[in-house]
């Protein structure tokens, strides 16, 4: 028997059943032991539009009970080398975006001073800045592709400078990122002024806007975040609303004109072999995914990310 976790097949149980845990892991009261640790964190307080995505984690999910333990694609058998669980929902504030960010990083700070590699399922997309500070204060700033319709790099929103659409500038006045090792991929969408992605171009992010990617294949863009990243530690952010809503309309703030779902396992794929430190899923909006189609689809990406964490094997 394997002395790590796997998937329930399903073969020995259907899929219609068994536990609602991502993709029918063990569930974890523990870190002790785990390498990777799956969580939701169900949150929607921090988002500007349309609300729903505190139903995320619940919902990626039960859609994630069809995907198998193998990588046909990539042939990464993530459950062959590392220890990963499900260790729930964080206990944020329903009633509190400030006090929810607080509860998110105090567990984080827990999680990463176990060794142990956090994977959220979000939630809207404040939940990365909370997951940052945690990390750039036991790691130091880490590169960070940022996949994404938005920049997320508003001043305040409603006169509050900790939202969904902060996020970035936030992360980069308080230092918890590289500028010139930081990657946004997909932003597209109108603005209030030409100059809305510029300022972040000038602290030295590197922008890949949609309207240059279409009918691209972004491998050699994964290429060259991989190589300009090189070894330092990086975090995956990505908000389900990079891809175009014909393939997620599940989500709070939809713009036309995005990534296709290949194109997103292409830059995937593309980033294996970096040292990625955490990633997180953000932005589903089950009331708007009747079909559950963009929770499937956030589900295989988070398996994607899975795939290309450091020590991974390959079969």
């Amino acid at each position: 028997m394997s002395q790590f976790n796997q998937p329930i097949s399903g073969n020995d149980l259907a899929r219609f059943s068994g536990p609602n845990t991502f993709m029918r892991l063990p569930a974890a009261d523990s870190l002790a032991g785990l390498d990777v640790a799956v969580l939701g964190v169900p949150m929607d307080i921090g988002t500007s539009w349309r609300s729903g995505t505190r139903f995320g984690p619940k919902q990626i999910r039960a859609e994630s009970a069809m995907i198998r333990p193998y990588n046909m694609a990539t042939l990464a058998a993530p459950f062959d080398s590392l220890q990963i669980a499900d260790i729930g929902d964080l206990a944020i504030n329903t009633f509190s975006l400030a006090d929810s960010l607080r509860i998110i990083k105090e567990s984080y700070d827990a999680i990463l001073a176990q060794g142990v590699t956090p994977v959220a399922m979000g939630g809207d997309h404040s939940i990365t800045l909370p997951i940052l500070r945690a990390i750039a204060a036991r790691r130091g700033p880490v590169a960070l592709v940022h996949v994404d319709a938005h920049a997320d790099i508003n001043d305040e929103m409603f006169g509050e400078r900790e939202t969904h659409g902060t996020v970035f500038r936030r992360a980069h006045e308080e230092g918890l990122i590289v500028p010139d090792k930081t990657f946004q991929v997909g932003i597209r969408g109108s603005g209030y002024a030409a100059s809305d992605f510029a300022e972040a171009r000038d602290w030295g992010f590197r922008q890949f806007p949609a309207w240059d990617l279409w009918q691209q294949n972004l491998t050699e863009i994964g290429a060259q975040i991989r190589k300009t990243v090189g070894d330092h530690p990086v975090y995956i952010s990505f908000d389900i609303d990079s891809l175009d809503p014909a393939y997620a309309p599940g989500t709070g703030t939809p713009e036309i004109g995005g990534l296709t779902t290949p194109q997103a396992l292409q830059l995937i794929h593309a980033l294996g072999g970096m040292n990625v430190v955490g990633c997180d899923l953000v932005e589903v909006s089950p009331p708007y995914d009747p079909s559950g189609n963009t929770a499937l689809t956030a589900a295989n990406l988070l398996f994607e990310l899975l795939c290309i964490l450091p020590g991974v094997t390959l079969r």
